[in-house]
C-alpha cells in the first residue's frame, strides 16, 4: 500500500507539473504577441480599444430616425428658381412719369424652396408656390451637383408641381401612404431651409410627431384649397417647401408646405399635403401637364337668415342651389335650383366652404353622392362629375 501510494503522489505531480507548463507556454505565447504589437506601435491597443468603443457608441447613438435620414437624404434636392417681378419705382413718382417712362418696371427675384426626387428618371416633387412664375430652375442635389430642371406640370390650387431633370438612374425616395398615419407617431421634415444662403447643398431634418391629421384650409387670396393636411410639429422653416415628411421607416407620407406664425418663424404648427393627395394628382401632371378640373354644372351661395326663414329652415347649414345647367351632369341628375344641399361624400356641408373642399379631389368621370333638402323632404342625388372645358 505505502508503494501504491508514492506512485500515485508521483503521478498527481506530474500532472500538476504539466498544467502549469501549459499555462506558462499559453501567457508566454500571449506577452509574445502583444510585445511585438506594442514594438511596432506602441500606441496600437488603446487604439484599438477606442476604435472598438467609438465602434459601439456609434451603434447606441443609431436609431430609427437617423436610418431613416440615411434613406432619404440622398433623394432631397434644393430648388432655386428665378421669377420675374413687377414693382413700381416710386409710388410718390410714377402718376406723374408714367407717361413718360411707364408705370411699372420688371426685375428678376430670386427664391428657394425643396424638392424630393421620386422616379430614377429624374421626376421631382415640390409645392406650385416654389416654382409659379419661374423663368428659370435649378435643381442642386446632395452631392453639390446642379442641373436644370423644366417645370412638368403645376397644380396651383392643390399646391403640387413636378418639375424633372434630364437624366437617369436617379436615387429616388420611396412614396409612402398617408392613409394609416397615427397621431403622435414619429416624422421627421427635411429640406434646404436657407441653402443658397448657406452655399451647402446638404439638407438639414427636424423632428417631431404628428399633431393632428385632415386639417382642412382654404386660402381665398390665392384660390388654394387645402384638405386633409398633416400637422406636425417638426419644424418647417422658409426653403423647407416642398420637402418631404417622412415616417420612420424613410417614406414620404407628405410634402411640407405652409406654417402659422405671427414671427414667419416655425411655433410648432407646421402642414404637409397627404402623400396620396399628392400620388394621384402627379400622376395626372405627369401625363397630361395640367389636372382636369371637375364639371358639376351648378352654383351655390351660402344660407342667409332671411332664405332660411323663407324655406321655413331650423338653421343655416348648408348650401343652395342658385343656378343650374340644366344639360350638365348635376342637371342630368335631377339637381334644381332652390336645393339644399347638406352633405358631400358624406361630408357634412354648413358653407360653401365645406363643398368646394368635399369636391376638391373629384376627377371627371367620378361621382359624388349628395344629400340635398326640397321642401321638406330630403333626398340623395349621384352626380357624374363632367370635364371642365
Amino acid at each position: 500500500m505505502r508503494r501504491s501510494g508514492i506512485i500515485s503522489l508521483f503521478i498527481i505531480s506530474i500532472c500538476i507539473n504539466a498544467i502549469m507548463i501549459y499555462f506558462y507556454h499559453i501567457n508566454y505565447q500571449k506577452n509574445n504577441a502583444l510585445h511585438a504589437l506594442n514594438t511596432k506601435d506602441p500606441f496600437r491597443s488603446v487604439s484599438d480599444n477606442r476604435e472598438i468603443q467609438n465602434d459601439e457608441l456609434t451603434k447606441n447613438r443609431r436609431n430609427s430616425i437617423t436610418n431613416a435620414v440615411n434613406i432619404i437624404e440622398q433623394t432631397v434636392v434644393s430648388v432655386n428658381v428665378l421669377k420675374t417681378q413687377t414693382y413700381k419705382r416710386n409710388p410718390f413718382l410714377d402718376d406723374f412719369f408714367s407717361d413718360f417712362f411707364g408705370g411699372s418696371q420688371q426685375r428678376q427675384v430670386q427664391s428657394i424652396g425643396s424638392g424630393v426626387v421620386f422616379t430614377e428618371e429624374g421626376f421631382i416633387l415640390t409645392n406650385a408656390h416654389v416654382v409659379e412664375g419661374a423663368t428659370k430652375i435649378k435643381v442642386v442635389f446632395n452631392n453639390g451637383k446642379e442641373m436644370d430642371a423644366r417645370l412638368v406640370g403645376i397644380d396651383s390650387v392643390h399646391d403640387i408641381a413636378i418639375i424633372k431633370c434630364n437624366g437617369k438612374d436617379f436615387s429616388y425616395a420611396k412614396l409612402g401612404t398617408s392613409s394609416d398615419l397615427i397621431i403622435g407617431e414619429w416624422v421627421i421634415a427635411v429640406g434646404n431651409p436657407y441653402g443658397f444662403l448657406m452655399k451647402d447643398s446638404k439638407p438639414s431634418v427636424s423632428v417631431g410627431v404628428i399633431s393632428a391629421i385632415n386639417r382642412n384650409f382654404m386660402q381665398k387670396q390665392d384660390n388654394k384649397v387645402y384638405k386633409g393636411m398633416i400637422q406636425t410639429d417638426a419644424a418647417i422653416n422658409p426653403g423647407n417647401s416642398g420637402g418631404p415628411l417622412v415616417n420612420i421607416n424613410g417614406e414620404v407620407i407628405g410634402l411640407n408646405s405652409f406654417i402659422l406664425s405671427d414671427t414667419g418663424g416655425s411655433i410648432g404648427i407646421g402642414f404637409a399635403i397627404p402623400i396620396d393627395r399628392v400620388k394621384k394628382i402627379s400622376e395626372e401632371l405627369i401625363q397630361f401637364g395640367r389636372i382636369k378640373e371637375a364639371y358639376f354644372g351648378f352654383k351655390i351661395q351660402d344660407l342667409t337668415p332671411m332664405i332660411a326663414s323663407y324655406l321655413n329652415l331650423d338653421n343655416l347649414n348648408g348650401v343652395i342651389v342658385s343656378a343650374i345647367d340644366n344639360k350638365g351632369p348635376a342637371g342630368k341628375a335631377g339637381l334644381t335650383k332652390g336645393d339644399i344641399i347638406i352633405e358631400i361624400n358624406s361630408n357634412s356641408v354648413k358653407n360653401s366652404g365645406d363643398a368646394e373642399l368635399a369636391v376638391s379631389d373629384i376627377s371627371p368621370g367620378e361621382q359624388i353622392k349628395m344629400k340635398i333638402i326640397r321642401g321638406s323632404k330630403q333626398y340623395f342625388l349621384e352626380v357624374k362629375a363632367g370635364e371642365y372645358r
